[in-house]
């Protein structure tokens, strides 16, 4: 935890002096459509989120871990009417007596890719998106890794009215190949989500990241509230977020106390 802390803190400093230097905030229309398609998970527009969660006070010995999810999403154009959004997230993980008291590990954890195939446009009010999803084994430290190979399908649905945005996006992963001496993977994440965006393109949003683990039956239940916003950082349109991580229920032992989460995502609109 005291190696974490200071690097959280000095992460936020650099992001807060980048913010005051800046040039100039983009127009607000162009803020607002920027904060429109960002609450949208299939919208076509390409952006790199850097999502980093710090969760404090873990198990019996008050355990730390550092997460750093790095997000590309990135759309292919299939055709007139299909888009296929490619998204990523890759875990940099840093952790502190989780395994056991005075012990630490860090490294990369293991890969998610998605594809969701949506439609350009519907005649329905809601906006979609299913695919595959596949769990990649691609962490550096045994006690971040599932060493499987995992596969499985992914969909969302969302609607936006009036600034708001609701919906659920919702994955199930099961594990096909892998370490036979490591426990499958059988595995559900859900994600239901609120945004409100004005036309500065500020927000206020709450999600639920809830994991349901079949195979152990342990369930994960994280409460995320947000404040965000859209400017500039020099040229670079850019959107931050910010707030903190409530760890409503989670297996025995792994708990936290509480949580903060900060993102910082470029975006490349069109």
């Amino acid at each position: 935890m005291n190696r974490a802390l200071p690097i959280f803190v000095a992460l936020a400093l650099l992001i807060q002096g980048r913010i005051i230097a800046q040039e100039k905030t983009p127009a607000p229309s162009d803020a607002a459509e920027v904060a429109k398609k960002l609450a949208n998970p299939v919208a076509s527009m390409i952006s790199l989120p850097f999502q980093n969660n710090l969760d404090v006070g873990i198990g019996d010995n008050n355990g730390a871990r550092n997460t750093l999810n790095i997000q590309p999403v990135i759309p292919v154009k299939l055709s007139e009417s299909v888009n296929l959004i490619a998204r990523v997230i890759l875990p940099v993980v840093s952790q502190f007596n989780i395994t056991g008291e005075g012990t630490s590990q860090s490294g990369l954890g293991d890969a998610l890719v998605s594809g969701f195939f949506s439609p350009t446009s519907s005649k329905s009010k809601w906006i979609w998106g299913a695919g595959p999803a596949i769990l990649v084994p691609t962490a550096t430290s045994d006690y971040l890794a599932t060493k499987k190979l995992g596969i499985g399908p992914t969909a969302l649905a969302l609607r936006q009215i009036n600034g708001w945005t609701f919906g659920a996006l919702a994955n199930q992963i099961w594990s096909v190949a892998g370490d036979k001496d490591r426990p499958d993977v059988n595995q559900l994440f859900l994600q239901p989500f609120l945004n409100y965006n004005w036309k500065s393109g500020a927000g206020l949003g709450v999600n639920a990241e809830m994991t349901q683990n079949w195979e152990a039956s342990t369930t994960s239940v994280f409460i995320n509230p947000t404040l965000s916003g859209v400017t500039k950082l020099g040229k670079q349109i850019v959107s931050l977020v910010v707030g903190p991580r409530l760890h409503v229920a989670a297996a025995e032992g792994t708990r936290a106390d509480f949580g903060i989460r900060a993102a910082l995502t470029l975006v490349f609109p069109e």
